[in-house]
């Protein structure tokens, strides 16, 4: 069952151009927006005067309830528009492409974007005395939200969850992410479905970063029931689908997973609840049809609360290789606000510089640290690894010899996979060369489960790994921004050659993303923020 669909999300991920309509190109002139707008709902504005600083914000609430300027804060900083870039394309370089010079104009938030095109939509369900209870779109575009179901909604949403009426117990609401299908397929084709999942764990990543700074307690669900909760939220499912639910509860609260198990099935919970639609502006005259994706995404749908799994375990890698201990690292003092307004995704712009093994410790560190989060597939808790990790290929590291490492968190060490400099390898494997990696002293690879977690999860283990990479993408670019180094994701290079490199394949794991770090100069464009 779903063979074909394994087959085609493997040659996403190793044979990318095999999976590509042919002939594909990206009609900009009829390009949806980057954002998703309501019509004729009711809308209520959120407080304008935002913290730029997120330095001791609430981090000891006391079990105060959060007032709606906390809820604005928060989503500012997850996903409001933070600036106004333009850029101008090298006309050289464009009309060796047949194409004229371009000026671009992009609207950027805190959290990278493949192509800046931000696939996902941000929601919430709230709980507070400020607002009428019930469930919201925030307006990135206004900063605000939108009313789109009145009413207490704690039982509906746990049922979702497969928990009983007890569900949603001390949270205030939640936050839900989801992916509009068409904001970055009329661009990647295909592509677009490894992008989605990425861009929507780079989100949950910064949304779970925040939410410590303003002292809530957040738990990630990746395992609920699509369509009741697509019918909560007034989504067609030829459109858009949610990803990820993320309950919100004060710090301090009850850590035990929420609520007990409740088999409930998606058509008696649908019958629950009244279907609805609402306008919204696409801008797109034309939207074309990407059957692939929706056969996906009704493949990966759950119908049924019996049908979650408590555990997914990482995948056990038995490779031996050399260690090399790192020395100790502490976390780094930083403020979160000023750090996300800092970073940028360098391209011609890095330097090459050495690299102290202490900043590297410091790196490494910092990164897995921040990513422990709680979530549906860990089981009992645990000290062990997760089930993505970190493997580099680092030059120029004062103390190491240059080389491809696996990071072995539990030891804080590094296993030495293949010695040597391994640049050019990297640099050639690259389908787009704006980036040189000869001027990178760190090449970071995310590896996850090469299968996908196909055999608990199904074809919805595809988007699991995928956001689960994410979010420590989203770990790695601020923890190195804090230690005054640029990262840039990258998705345009030959994951086969780097699962040969590090000899991932015998150990069940494949590169999921490519992400070089390392010093770098300021961008030649003009940017603005959209703050005062």
């Amino acid at each position: 069952m779903h063979q074909h669909l394994h087959t085609f999300l493997r040659q996403l991920q190793l044979e990318p151009d095999r999976v590509m309509t042919p002939g594909w190109q990206a009609d900009w002139e009829d390009a949806p927006l980057p954002y998703k707008l309501y019509r004729g709902l009711p809308a209520y504005p959120l407080p304008a005067e935002i913290p730029f600083s997120l330095d001791g914000i609430n981090r000891d609430r006391s079990r105060q309830a959060p007032t709606l300027s906390d809820i604005g804060h928060l989503l500012w900083h997850t996903y409001g528009l933070t600036q106004l870039a333009q850029s101008v394309y090298n006309p050289g370089q464009s009309q060796a492409l047949g194409e004229a010079s371009f000026v671009q104009i992009t609207y950027r938030r805190f959290v990278p974007s493949g192509g800046g095109l931000y696939p996902n939509e941000l929601y919430v369900y709230l709980k507070l005395d400020e607002l009428p209870a019930g469930v919201y779109h925030y307006d990135t575009a206004h900063h605000r939200l939108i009313l789109l179901r009145e009413g207490d909604f704690d039982r509906y949403i746990g049922l979702t969850m497969g928990e009983d009426s007890d569900g949603m117990r001390g949270s205030f609401g939640a936050a839900f992410v989801s992916t509009m299908y068409w904001k970055n397929f009329f661009k990647y084709n295909h592509f677009s479905y490894r992008l989605q999942g990425l861009d929507s764990g780079v989100l949950l990543g910064q949304l779970l970063e925040v939410s410590k700074r303003f002292g809530f307690e957040a738990q990630v669900r990746f395992q609920f029931l699509d369509r009741p909760m697509n019918r909560l939220l007034g989504l067609a499912d030829e459109e858009e689908t949610v990803y990820a639910i993320v309950p919100l509860s004060i710090g301090g609260g009850d850590r035990r997973p929420l609520g007990g198990k409740e088999a409930v099935d998606a058509n008696s919970l649908c019958g629950q609840l009244e279907e609805v639609r609402y306008e919204h502006y696409v801008r797109s005259f034309y939207v074309r049809p990407y059957p692939m994706l929706l056969e996906l995404s009704k493949a990966a749908k759950q119908e049924s609360a019996a049908a979650f799994v408590s555990e997914v375990k990482p995948v056990s890698s038995l490779m031996e290789a050399p260690l090399l201990q790192l020395p100790p690292a502490t976390r780094p003092s930083y403020d979160l606000g000023v750090i996300c307004r800092k970073r940028h995704s360098p391209e011609a712009d890095f330097l090459l510089q050495d690299i102290s093994l202490e900043r590297l410790s410091a790196l490494l560190h910092e990164t897995i640290a921040s990513y422990a989060y709680r979530n549906d597939l860990d089981g009992e808790p645990t000290d062990r690894a997760p089930r993505v990790s970190l493997y580099g290929c680092f030059h120029r590291v004062a103390g190491i010899a240059d080389g491809a490492y696996r990071y072995d968190p539990l030891e804080h060490m590094l296993r030495l996979v293949r010695p040597g400099d391994h640049r050019a390898r990297l640099q050639a494997g690259m389908t787009l060369h704006n980036v040189s990696l000869f001027q990178v002293p760190l090449t970071f690879h995310v590896a996850g489960d090469r299968s996908f977690y196909r055999d608990s999860l199904g074809v919805r283990g595809y988007r699991i790994a995928q956001m689960e990479a994410g979010m420590l993408v989203q770990r790695l670019l601020l923890a190195a921004n804090a230690l005054g180094l640029g990262g840039r994701p990258l998705l345009g290079f030959d994951a086969a050659s780097c699962d040969e490199l590090y000899r991932l394949e015998p150990a069940g794991l494949t590169s999921l993303i490519q992400i070089p770090v390392g010093p770098s100069r300021g961008r030649s464009r003009l940017e603005g923020s959209l703050g005062s």
